[in-house]
């Protein structure tokens, strides 16, 4: 889809709906280059694409979520020429609510759908007193675990990467919610199985970001079940989005 924020790896120009996901703080747009072999023709996988990273390596790194969402706003609506459901997982998820949020005065509003993946409820955000310095983020990603942890077997990889996870982790943690508006479509809260950082009732609270429908779900895995799983998240999002389809039947998820 040319610079900017967004990556569309698979175009698909007659889709019905297009699926933006937000990768998580540390993530890249390639996270989700393989998702549209999951998904049916109907969809059309957009990624956004942060700044130091990537074909963004270049570029300065951005610190403030909301004044990202403003910037990543702007190219978001220059294609909601169709619906639209964000998809944001862990720090992605709050980047992908302010985001909702800057588009849903239009309407009717061409989102039809929020999943927020794998991070507490905007109001839920709280610091965690870290500064982050190298052993600090070390132990974060060894935590988290996931391929985010990759960087941690080679030095050199390391040392160019932690820049930007240092910048990413102070950016989600210096994040706080502005109360305003909740969103008027649905939101799917979905955490992994077995992530201490998110657990079922951390996902419930996302109920109140919403006057549309809410659900709370969870998957086998971790903090990155989304890795171990996605063959069964990306048939979660199409139960979900069914209806703005397919209105004559059930859309099945492609595995494989």
């Amino acid at each position: 889809m040319g610079p900017g924020w967004l990556r569309t790896f698979r175009p698909r120009p007659a889709a019905r709906l297009r699926l933006i996901c937000f990768p998580n703080a540390g993530g890249a747009a390639s996270a989700f280059r393989d998702w549209p072999g999951l998904l049916p023709p109907q969809v059309e996988v957009v990624a956004v694409q942060y700044p130091g990273r990537q074909d963004r390596y270049g570029e300065p790194l951005v610190r403030d979520l909301t004044a990202m969402a403003d910037a990543i706003t702007e190219d978001v609506m220059a294609i909601l020429d169709r619906p639209a459901a964000l998809f944001g997982h862990s720090m992605g998820a709050i980047a992908a609510f302010e985001v909702a949020r800057r588009v849903r005065p239009r309407y009717p509003s061409p989102l039809v759908h929020l999943f927020a993946s794998a991070r507490k409820a905007p109001d839920a955000c709280e610091p965690t007193g870290l500064e982050f310095d190298d052993d600090e983020v070390r132990a974060f990603v060894r935590r988290l675990g996931g391929s985010g942890a990759v960087p941690l077997q080679d030095e050199e990889l390391w040392r160019l990467t932690l820049p930007m996870l240092r910048n990413d982790f102070l950016m989600a943690d210096e994040y706080r919610y502005t109360p305003g508006a909740p969103l008027t479509c649905p939101i799917t809260a979905i955490s992994g199985e077995n992530d201490p950082a998110f657990t079922a009732a951390d996902a419930r609270r996302w109920a109140a970001h919403t006057v549309a429908g809410f659900e709370a779900r969870s998957l086998p895995g971790g903090h990155f079940y989304n890795e171990e799983v996605p063959g069964e998240l990306v048939a979660l999002l199409l139960e979900r989005l069914d209806g703005d389809l397919d209105g004559s039947g059930r859309v099945e998820a492609r595995h494989g």
